[in-house]
């Protein structure tokens, strides 16, 4: 049970973390950037929610723990 919870919660941060480098690339392609651009700022936009993520996450385990 505790395997497949952390399977899937991962899974959801993944996707979270897609859905919002797409979103980013998007805004930066409205917004006249170059496709390297809006690559470099999706890049990052993924980068922050990973690191979000695994922050968050030491956080809750030094707490619960």
């Amino acid at each position: 049970m505790t395997v497949a919870v952390v399977v899937l919660s991962t899974a959801l941060v993944i996707v979270v973390a897609l859905l919002a480098a797409a979103c980013a690339a998007k805004l930066a392609r409205l917004d006249g950037a170059t496709y390297p651009t809006a690559l470099t700022r999706a890049a990052v936009a993924f980068a922050a929610v990973i690191t979000i993520a695994a922050t968050a996450t030491s956080v809750f385990a030094t707490l619960l723990i």
